[in-house]
C-alpha cells in the first residue's frame, strides 16, 4: 500500500514507518518545510496548504501530528497551542483529503482518551459520551475537524489513544529514568487508574486499523486491563528492581504542573470494546508485559 504518514518523527510515527516499510509498503512522509527527499511531501497544517500532488495514489493517511500534551506547563498559550497543532492540522488535512480526485479510501486520526474526561472507576467503552474540562472539549474539536473527510466519503477512524509505555519517549520515557534512579513512586492517591498500552500494541492496532475496512469512527487503542497508578508504580518496582518509596503529593502536583495536574490525578479507566469485538490480539495486555516489552 502507498501509506502517507504525519508526525513521522516522532515516537509513535518513527516506529509505525518503521513497521510498515519493513512489510514493503511505500510510506510518504508529511513534513512542515521543503520537500527534500523522494518519500517527503510539504504541508501547512497552520495556513491550510498541502502539495496534494505528493499525496495522488495514497490508499491510506495516518495522522499522528500533534504539540505534545505534557512538553509545557499549560499556560492559556499553550494551551492555544495544543488546540491549534491539533484542530487546524486536521481540518487542513481532511479538506485536502476530501478535495483530491481520487481520494485515500481510510483517514486513521490518533486522537486521546482524554475525550472521556476523569470516569473515576467506572469502565467505559467507546459508547460512552464525551466528558468535561480541556481535553475533553479539545478532542471533541480534533475529531470534529476531520469531517470534511468523512462527508467527501473517505473512512475516517479516531484511535483515541492511551497512555503510551515505550522506553524511547512520552510520559512513559519520563518516567523511565525516575524508577531506574530509585525515585519513582505513585502520584497523588495512587488509585486513579491509568489506561495504557505497549508501543509495540499501539503500532499493531493502527495497522490493524488501516487494514479492517469495516472499522469506522472512535476505536480505543488502550490495553484490555487499565491499571492504577499505584498499580504501576509496583510493576515498575518489580520489573527495574527499585524500591518505590517516595510519593508526590497532590498539592505538590498541582503547584508543579498547574492544570495539567488534573489530568495527571485524573482517572481514566478506558477499555478497547471495538479491537477485541474485531478480533485484535494484544501481545501485552497488562501493564507489567508492557513496561517489559518497552525494556
Amino acid at each position: 500500500m502507498r501509506i502517507a504518514v504525519t508526525g513521522s518523527t516522532g515516537l509513535i510515527g518513527t516506529a509505525l514507518t518503521r513497521s510498515l516499510r519493513a512489510e514493503g509498503h511505500d510510506v510518504l512522509r508529511l513534513v512542515r518545510r521543503p520537500a527534500s527527499a523522494a518519500d517527503e511531501v510539504t504541508w501547512h497544517p497552520r495556513d491550510g496548504h498541502v502539495d496534494t500532488a505528493g499525496l495522488v495514489g495514497c490508499e491510506a493517511v495516518v495522522h499522528l501530528a500533534g504539540a505534545g500534551v505534557g512538553d509545557h506547563r499549560w499556560t492559556e498559550a499553550y494551551k492555544r497551542e495544543l488546540r491549534d497543532s491539533r484542530v487546524r492540522g486536521t481540518r487542513t488535512l481532511a479538506t485536502a483529503l476530501a478535495a483530491l480526485e481520487d481520494p485515500p479510501h481510510t483517514l486513521l486520526l490518533s486522537t486521546a482518551i482524554g475525550y472521556y474526561g476523569d470516569t473515576g472507576n467506572r469502565a467505559v467503552d467507546e459508547s460512552a459520551g464525551p466528558g468535561e474540562g480541556f481535553l475533553a472539549d479539545l478532542c471533541q474539536d480534533w475529531e470534529a475537524a476531520a469531517r470534511p473527510a468523512q462527508e467527501a466519503g473517505i473512512r475516517t477512524v479516531s484511535a483515541r489513544t492511551g497512555l503510551v509505555v515505550a522506553r524511547g519517549g512520552g510520559a512513559w520515557g519520563r518516567l523511565f529514568p525516575l524508577f531506574r534512579a530509585g525515585l519513582g513512586g505513585r502520584l497523588g492517591s495512587g488509585r486513579q487508574y491509568w489506561s495504557h498500552i505497549a508501543l509495540h500494541d499501539h503500532v499493531a492496532a493502527l495497522r490493524f486499523l488501516i487494514n479492517h475496512a469495516d472499522l469506522r469512527g472512535p476505536v480505543n487503542l488502550t490495553a484490555p486491563h487499565p491499571a492504577t497508578n499505584r498499580e504501576v508504580t509496583a510493576a515498575m518496582g518489580r520489573v527495574l528492581h527499585r524500591p518505590t518509596f517516595f510519593a508526590v503529593p497532590a498539592p505538590a502536583l498541582r503547584l508543579a504542573l498547574g492544570e495539567f495536574a488534573g489530568d495527571v490525578l485524573g482517572s481514566q479507566r478506558v477499555l478497547p470494546r471495538r479491537l477485541l469485538d474485531a478480533g485484535f490480539r494484544f501481545a501485552f495486555p497488562d501493564v507489567t508485559a508492557a513496561i517489559r516489552a518497552a525494556l
